[in-house]
């Protein structure tokens, strides 16, 4: 899985630019528009939101866990709803600004997450966590259906039966390339080179391979109820967001200028934030080597 650090680095070293570029509780996972691109981010995130609530019969009371939960939007979501949310994550950053607006975030392996811990919950949601749960060494020493098929179990754990997870993750697609053909030093345009880029912006991290992959490790514990692609969506969702990271402002543009001396000094550190002039994922949805999913989950 990807470390402590690894996850400062995404979400953690560039906190403030995130958080000021798309909002104090920025969401930082693919939107909603259901193919109606006509609507703001902000909305689309909302009706994410709202799908997400009304998939899993969240309403006044609810006790909702959500898994590496950002900077809060799904739990402020929830607060509004009356529910009672709880979120982990491993970046400190994320953790700290949530608790700053009055969140109840804890700084946690969401895999190790018991009854023990906080209890039972009626919903549980993991929206991005997945991709970060297995590394590539984990990979190559053939672990990744293993880390899965623990972690649904784990999510089975917290819930009653008939209790509902949902999950949204991105996936590896039918284009996707043999990890030992993804090179940094491969042409600026080939999907090795993209594909390169996107392992340096989350290091640690492996994806799964497709929906199937997903859905048979949650098999022995979990009925799917519903499954939908949102590859199109993210990459509309991606191209707001680059367009909100370059509007300027004083205090983002100071933070921007800090990172001149490493990314000076830092050869794997000038890698990483390629992803400010190219967007690997985005690249990667439109090309099909990457995928994005939502599922909706209930306990058996």
């Amino acid at each position: 899985m990807a470390t402590k650090p690894d996850l400062d680095f995404t979400y953690t070293t560039i906190d403030q630019i995130f958080r000021l570029s798309i909002g104090e509780m920025g969401d930082y996972s693919g939107a909603f528009f259901k193919g109606d691109f006509s609507m703001s981010l902000e909305k689309a995130q909302l009706r994410k939101h709202q799908f997400i609530a009304e998939s899993l019969n969240i309403h006044r009371g609810s006790k909702v866990l959500d898994m590496a939960c950002g900077w809060g939007p799904f739990l402020n979501y929830v607060r509004k709803l009356k529910a009672t949310g709880t979120g982990v994550t491993l970046s400190t950053g994320q953790a700290a600004a949530c608790k700053k607006n009055g969140l109840d975030v804890h700084v946690m392996d969401c895999r190790y997450i018991s009854p023990e811990t906080f209890g039972e919950f009626d919903a549980v949601t993991c929206i991005g966590g997945l991709e970060h749960f297995c590394s590539v060494e984990e990979y190559k020493q053939g672990k990744q259906d293993e880390i899965y098929t623990n972690f649904f179990q784990s999510v089975s754990n917290l819930l009653p039966v008939g209790g509902r997870f949902y999950m949204q993750t991105m996936v590896f697609s039918k284009n996707m390339l043999p990890l030992e053909k993804i090179s940094v030093d491969a042409g600026k345009n080939s999907d090795s080179y993209v594909l390169a880029l996107m392992i340096k912006e989350f290091p640690g991290s492996w994806l799964p391979y497709g929906d199937g992959q997903v859905i048979k490790n949650a098999s022995p514990f979990f009925k799917l109820i519903s499954k939908s692609s949102g590859r199109l969506d993210y990459i509309e969702t991606i191209k707001r967001w680059r367009r909100k990271f370059r509007q300027f402002h004083l205090k983002k543009y100071y933070y921007y200028a800090c990172l001149i001396p490493r990314f000076l000094t830092d050869k794997e550190f000038r890698h990483q934030v390629a992803v400010f002039k190219v967007s690997p994922n985005k690249v990667c949805f439109e090309r099909e080597t990457m995928d994005h999913f939502r599922f909706v989950f209930e306990k058996i």
